[in-house]
C-alpha cells in the first residue's frame, strides 16, 4: 500500500488508519527531538500552504454550508491560524529551552531540570463549524513541539475535506501529517487508534464516545467541547454598547459556534429595552436575509431542522419567540434569528447547546440569583459579562468557573495565543493554543543530575546509627 486516498478506500478504515500512523511513528522514532529548524520548516509550510490554498478553502467550506462569507472564513479560520503559527515560530526557542528548576536541600549538591520531548503521533479531530481553524490550531501546537499528526475532518464538511486533503499533500509528507477523510465508522476507528496524543472538537456527546474510545489505548485526550455558554448583562451596562457586541457573537457564523453565547441573563426591569436594543442591531448588522452572502446558512437539514424544532417547542410550551430580522428560508438553510423569552428548562433549547441563531433571555433580579442559574448547569466553554461595576464583575469572575471569559464582548479570548484556550468539567478538559498547546502536546520529562558528591550513600543498608539519625533530621526538615 502506498497511502494514497484510493488505497485507503480499499480497506477497512481500521487497517488504513493503522497503516498511516505506523508510518508516522517510525519515522517520529528516526527522529525524536526534531531540531527548532525542521520545526519551523514544518510551520513555515503550513502557513504556505494556508496562503497558496486559502481562496480554494473557503470557496470550499463556502459549498459544504450551502452559503458562508469568505469574510467569515478569513476572520475566523485564516487569520487566527496564521497568527498562531507566527505567534508560535516567534517564541519556539524559548518553548523548546530546558527549564532549570531548583531542588530540595535533600537533592543537593545536584541540578534539576524540565525537558520538553515531543509525544510522538496526535491525532485531532475537528468539528464542521470552523473546519480549518479548529483542525490547523491544534496542528501548529503539535508541529511546534515537534510531533507528527494526523487528521480527521467532519463528515459534514466533504468539499473542504477534499481540498484540505489536496493541499496537506503538496506541503507534507504523509509521515509529517496526513489526512482521514470519511463518514462516522471511519471518526470511530480514528478515536480508537492508539495515538500519542488526541485533541478532539466537537460535542459533548461525541466527546464522551472519543474519551471511551481513547482511553482503551491509554490516549491523553483533549476535549474541547461546547456547552451552554452565558452572557450576564450587569445592571451597570450601556446596552447601546454591549448588545451589539453580544449580537455579532451570538450570529456569527448563524450561531453555529462553540463560544458563542447561548443565552443571556438580563435584568428584568431591562428586558424590554434589551430586546429593543437586540433587534436594532441584528437589523444594522443583517439588514435582510434573502440573498444576504453575510449570513451563514445552517450546515445540513437536519440541524436546520433540529433548531426549528427548539423554537416550535418553545413557541408550544408558551415561550415568546421575538423575529429579529425576519427571511427564513428551508430550501436555503437559512434561520432567521431570535430572542425567545419565557423559556424554561422544561424546554429542550435550555437543556441543550443551541447551536444556532436563537437566543433565550433569562431575567433576573439580582446577580447573585444569575450567578446561581449560571453555576446550577454544566459548566461552561464561555461566559461573558457586560457592565462597568468592578465589584460586580469581581464576583462574576470569583463566583463562576467556566473553559474562559471576555469582559465586555464575546468570542474574543478565544483569538489571543497568550490565553489558554480549553473548557472545564461538561466542557472539556485540556487546553491549547500558544505554549498551552505547546506543552500539552510535549511531554515534560524531570531529569535530576547527580552530583559526584552525594550524601545519599549514608543511607545505603547496612542501616546503623548514622542512618537512623538521619532518617530523624527527613522526618522533621526533609
Amino acid at each position: 500500500m502506498d497511502g494514497n486516498v484510493s488505497d485507503r478506500q480499499a480497506v477497512s478504515p481500521e487497517v488504513a488508519i493503522e497503516s498511516v500512523l505506523s508510518r508516522q511513528k517510525v519515522a517520529y522514532l528516526g527522529d525524536i527531538n526534531p531540531p527548532a529548524a525542521l520545526r519551523r520548516d514544518r510551520l513555515d509550510r503550513l502557513e504556505r500552504m494556508i496562503l497558496a490554498w486559502q481562496d480554494r478553502l473557503a470557496a470550499a467550506i463556502s459549498e459544504d454550508f450551502g452559503n458562508r462569507s469568505a469574510v467569515v472564513t478569513t476572520l475566523a479560520d485564516i487569520v487566527p491560524t496564521r497568527a498562531a503559527i507566527r505567534h508560535a515560530r516567534r517564541h519556539l526557542k524559548g518553548w523548546m529551552r530546558p527549564r532549570r528548576v531548583s531542588l530540595a536541600w535533600t537533592g543537593q549538591p545536584g541540578s534539576g531540570q524540565i525537558l520538553r520531548q515531543p509525544l510522538g503521533v496526535v491525532g485531532i479531530i475537528a468539528p464542521w463549524n470552523y473546519p480549518m481553524n479548529l483542525m490547523l490550531s491544534p496542528l501548529v501546537g503539535a508541529l511546534a513541539a515537534g510531533n507528527r499528526a494526523m487528521l480527521k475532518p467532519s463528515e459534514l464538511t466533504p468539499r473542504f475535506s477534499e481540498v484540505l486533503d489536496a493541499a496537506v499533500k503538496e506541503f507534507f509528507v504523509e509521515d509529517e501529517v496526513a489526512v482521514i477523510t470519511g463518514g462516522p465508522e471511519v471518526a470511530a476507528a480514528f478515536s480508537a487508534a492508539p495515538f500519542d496524543h488526541l485533541v478532539f472538537t466537537g460535542s459533548t456527546a461525541v466527546g464522551r464516545r472519543v474519551a471511551e474510545a481513547a482511553a482503551r489505548n491509554l490516549t491523553p485526550v483533549t476535549l474541547e467541547l461546547g456547552g451552554k455558554s452565558p452572557a450576564i448583562i450587569d445592571a451597570s451596562a450601556d446596552l447601546d454598547s454591549a448588545v451589539p457586541r453580544l449580537i455579532w457573537g451570538k450570529l456569527l457564523n448563524s450561531g453555529q459556534t462553540c463560544v458563542a453565547p447561548d443565552y443571556a441573563l438580563v435584568p428584568r426591569d431591562r428586558v424590554e429595552a434589551f430586546v429593543a436594543a437586540a433587534r436594532a442591531a441584528a437589523q444594522k448588522q443583517y439588514p435582510s436575509l434573502a440573498g444576504n452572502p453575510d449570513y451563514t446558512s445552517i450546515i445540513s437539514p437536519r440541524h436546520f431542522d433540529r433548531l426549528a424544532g427548539l423554537i416550535d417547542e418553545a413557541r408550544g410550551k408558551g415561550a415568546e419567540v421575538i423575529e429579529l430580522v425576519p427571511g427564513t428560508d428551508a430550501v436555503r438553510r437559512i434561520l432567521a434569528p431570535v430572542i425567545v423569552t419565557g423559556a424554561n428548562d422544561t424546554m429542550a433549547l435550555m437543556r441543550e447547546e443551541i447551536f444556532g441563531p436563537i437566543l433565550p433571555v433569562i431575567p433576573y433580579d439580582t446577580l447573585d440569583e444569575a450567578l446561581s442559574f449560571v453555576n446550577a448547569r454544566g459548566r461552561p466553554l464561555a461566559l461573558y459579562w457586560f457592565g462597568s461595576d468592578r465589584s460586580a464583575e469581581g464576583r462574576v469572575l470569583n463566583g463562576t468557573i467556566s473553559g474562559g471569559v471576555t469582559i465586555n464582548d464575546t468570542i474574543l479570548h478565544l483569538a489571543q495565543d497568550n490565553l489558554p484556550f480549553g473548557g472545564v468539567g461538561a466542557s472539556g478538559y485540556g487546553q491549547y493554543h500558544g505554549e498551552a498547546g505547546f506543552v500539552a502536546l510535549s511531554k515534560e520529562k524531570p531529569v535530576l543530575r547527580q552530583s559526584r558528591l552525594s550524601a545519599v550513600a549514608l543511607l545505603y543498608p547496612p542501616y546503623g546509627k548514622i542512618a537512623g539519625m538521619l532518617l530523624k533530621v527527613l522526618a522533621r526538615f526533609g
